[in-house]
């Protein structure tokens, strides 16, 4: 009865090996009987091969087919039978024939030859005619119902039909692609259980470290990539990074050919790599890049400290339409050079001012940099930035009361000039006129061709009569440039380029009208010879060219990062006077010149005596045939012209950024100091840095001004400087600012204010580089990293790998030791 139970069933007994087997095959035929389900499953526990013997390997089943599945085994012999069979290797029997079987048409049997092709792993079992695999086998677990998962362990492969069927095939799917596939993880659990021994007990620490070193190598050859592609602004990732596809991108790409290069890291990047650990995914591409970046703001933060700086902001769309803040840092380093740092640019709701000071504030206040510390805003003149009462810069000064803000110095001179020109009606329509030719010339191929190749042809005259003389780097072949709207310097750039190439000009436009064009592109080209060949034309085109060669060195000037504001108002003031000397005897000599011009191109000259027909608009008290030519171009657009552009640079300041620039000059130790003005730098002290010097630092200020200018004077090191910069660098390469700290304190004051915003400008020049129209979609995290490293490249260059390596240990807890 089944209640009746003997007392065995409740103790464990000691059997020896025979009694012990008798029990095993004599429970298990009751059970079975009463169980029908694992008669179903095909339980053999009989025969269970006896592993309690020393040598257990002779009992166990070689055929893949008739061997007892794996976890049928004693649990604390498993390692045991799994290193026994792996000595025996997979059971690859030769048959002189192997059986047919499938579709009685076209029957099919196993090949030998596919052991030669899987030999690690393909078994055949000659009982049951189908194939296994052996890793898979041993460490197999309970079929879970899945169909399919115990082909290869348990009921056998036998559709021949299928192995060979190109990347269909069923031994290859049986692999998987997937390195964590079931088949691949089975393969390494093997290598792992035979290494086992080995690695535990005797090397464990030898193979650590040298898994830490490859690892290292690893990350470093990553690390190396991120930085290269970077600096070249080149996108990291391809279309198809599949191991077959033919361009894996250029992360990648680049990592295959350093590993060509050099044999250590071949032996452990890509293919060679752990999976968990082949540092080669995105994710740890933005962690590298992210850390980089990070670095360098870092390294900009420790160069500015605890002293004064100002912010330079500016935003612009990017490839993708959004709207992208950028954020320079101004500033003076230990060793009295200005500096010039791009910091971060940022995505924008909108350009309302209480969203740019959230994120500007945002940005600083996650780098530890204090806003009272800031002492100048720098921005391009918009009205939300320049607002005296809601612009940004308003803002700011609430907070900040000592952060002046100055206006750009470059934009400010050119849309000045701009606007000035563009006041006088003639000069408007010249610079119409003047784009007018230049789209006409240049609207398509064919013509930029005939014009450079009319070129040629008049500078190989010029050379056969000696009038022009050859030389490396002068002649060279050039086009016609348009002019912007809102950068001076384009505009001479355009002018010059015409005057150059202007019998070019007219040959390509003259041979335009005889050709069989439209009437159209005829009508055009005759309109725009017809404006070369008029003496006003002529005449605005040689006054504006002399107008703007004295302002284009001031743009260009203003354009330099390591620009003072001191030294910028000086251009200015230089400028202002060139233009004033061209207003009072620069008539004579600009007539002149396009006299000589006019004759030399066939273009006739009026009599300034005659009286000039066209009505006059605007202001003018004169009417209408009482005005003669000369006193038509030479008041109404020489002066005027003139007049106007002196007007605009007057009317460009404000009264406290003129006031505090005209106060900051009283530094400036050019001509043996000779405007070097007590009185207006204390003023200066107390008007508008009055937070920077305590009362007992005012008084002093005085005193140590009185003895540097007596040092200063005598001095040889001191004496021959011509810029603030200069005065601040030679005081601290003499190690004079022990004395003259207070001095050092108010240069470096005057030196943070901003000159202009060309810094930001270049941001987003490489921001175009970098987010271009192939990778419009960069997030915004990423392009802030990219643009960091790709600008700031010299700091990037002192960035080792073993630090940026050390900083990835910390993010999170890797699975692989570093």
């Amino acid at each position: 009865m089944k209640k009746s139970k003997r007392i065995d069933s409740f103790f464990k007994r000691k059997f020896c090996d025979g009694e012990r087997d008798e029990e095993i095959i004599t429970s298990t035929s009751e059970t079975i009987s009463e169980n029908p389900r694992i008669e179903e499953n095909n339980i053999r526990l009989s025969k269970v091969p006896r592993v309690f013997e020393d040598d257990f390997e002779k009992c166990l089943e070689r055929d893949p087919g008739k061997r007892p599945q794996i976890w049928q085994y004693p649990p604390n012999k498993l390692d045991a039978i799994r290193k026994a069979y792996l000595k025996f290797g997979p059971y690859q029997i030769n048959l002189k024939e192997y059986p047919l079987s499938g579709n009685e048409v076209h029957p099919r049997r196993f090949q030998y030859a596919w052991f030669n092709i899987f030999s690690s792993w393909l078994e055949y079992s000659p009982s049951k005619d189908a194939a296994y695999c052996l890793p898979c086998y041993l460490f197999s677990k309970r079929p879970t119902g899945r169909p399919g998962s115990d082909v290869f362990i348990g009921t056998g492969f036998r559709n021949w039909k299928k192995v060979k069927n190109g990347k269909f095939c069923a031994f290859l799917k049986h692999i998987g692609m997937d390195p964590c596939s079931p088949h691949n993880n089975a393969m390494k659990a093997c290598l792992d259980l035979l290494n086992q021994d080995g690695h535990i007990r005797n090397t464990f620490q030898v193979q650590s470290s040298e898994q830490i070193l490859k690892n290292r190598i690893r990350l470093k050859t990553s690390i190396d990539t991120v930085r290269w592609l970077t600096l070249q602004a080149c996108a990291f990732r391809g279309h198809d990074e599949t191991s077959g596809s033919r361009n894996q991108g250029n992360f990648l790409q680049l990592i295959k050919l350093l590993a060509t290069y050099n044999d250590e890291v071949a032996k452990v990047v890509l293919e060679n790599a752990p999976y968990n650990s082949k540092y080669t995914s995105h994710q740890i591409q933005k962690e590298i890049l992210h850390i980089l970046s990070s670095r360098v703001r870092k390294h900009i933060c420790e160069e500015i400290g605890d002293s004064k700086f100002c912010i330079v902001v500016d935003e612009a769309r990017d490839e993708s339409k959004r709207e992208q803040m950028s954020l320079v840092l101004r500033f003076v380093d230990k060793v009295g050079l200005i500096q010039e740092r791009f910091f971060f640019v940022a995505h924008v709701k909108d350009t309302t001012t209480l969203t740019l000071k959230e994120k500007v504030c945002d940005i600083l206040s996650r780098h530890n940099l204090d806003v009272s510390n800031m002492r100048g805003q720098g921005y391009d003149g918009a009205s939300n930035m320049r607002g005296e009462w809601n612009g940004l810069q308003a803002l700011f000064m609430k907070d900040c009361p000592y952060a002046y803000y100055v206006h750009c110095f470059a934009h400010r001179l050119q849309l000045a000039l701009v606007s000035a020109s563009r006041e006088i009606v003639p000069i408007h329509k010249f610079f119409e006129k003047l784009t007018f030719v230049v789209n006409v010339v240049c609207s398509s191929t064919k013509r930029h061709d005939e014009l450079q190749a009319a070129q040629l042809e008049e500078i190989a005259h010029l050379l056969e009569i000696d009038e022009i003389v050859t030389g490396k780097g002068i002649n060279q072949i050039g086009t016609l440039k348009r002019a912007g709207d809102t950068r001076w310097g384009s505009h001479f750039s355009s002018i010059c380029s015409l005057i150059n190439m202007y019998e070019a000009t007219c040959i390509v436009l003259k041979k335009i009208t005889n050709e069989r064009a439209s009437y159209s592109t005829r009508g055009d080209a005759d309109s725009a010879y017809n404006y070369l060949k008029a003496f006003d034309f002529i005449f605005i085109l040689h006054l504006m060219k002399k107008i703007m060669g004295i302002t284009d060195i001031l743009c260009q000037a203003l354009q330099q990062q390591s620009q003072d504001i001191v030294n910028a108002m000086c251009l200015v003031g230089t400028t202002k006077y060139l233009i004033q000397v061209l207003r009072e005897d620069g008539w004579d000599a600009l007539f002149t010149e396009v006299k000589n011009f006019c004759e030399k191109h066939d273009i006739e000259i009026p009599d300034l005596n005659d009286v000039h027909s066209t009505t006059k608009f605007g202001r003018s008290r004169l009417q209408q045939g009482q005005v003669t030519i000369e006193h038509y171009f030479r008041v109404e657009i020489f002066f005027t012209a003139i007049d106007q552009q002196l007007q605009e640079l007057n009317n460009r300041f404000s009264e406290q950024a003129i006031d505090l620039l005209t106060l900051s000059c009283a530094l400036t130790p050019k001509d043996n100091y000779k405007s070097f003005n007590i009185e207006k730098i204390c003023t200066l002290v107390e008007k508008y840095y009055p937070m920077d010097f305590n009362m007992q630092e005012k008084i002093n200020l005085k005193f140590q001004l009185q003895h540097f200018l007596i040092d200063a004077r005598q001095d040889l090191n001191l004496k021959n400087l011509s810029t603030i910069q200069e005065l601040c660098s030679c005081l601290i390469a003499t190690e004079k600012t022990q004395n003259f700290y207070l001095i050092d304190r108010l240069l470096r004051l005057i030196m943070t204010l901003p000159v202009s915003t060309a810094t930001t400008e270049r941001s987003f020049s490489a921001m175009k580089i970098i987010k271009s129209r192939l990778r419009n979609k960069m997030e915004d995290d990423f392009l802030s990293d990219t643009m960091t490293i790709y600008i700031e490249r010299e700091i990037v260059a002192s960035i080792t790998s073993e630090s940026i390596i050390d900083d990835f240990k910390l993010i999170k807890e890797r699975r692989a030791l570093l």
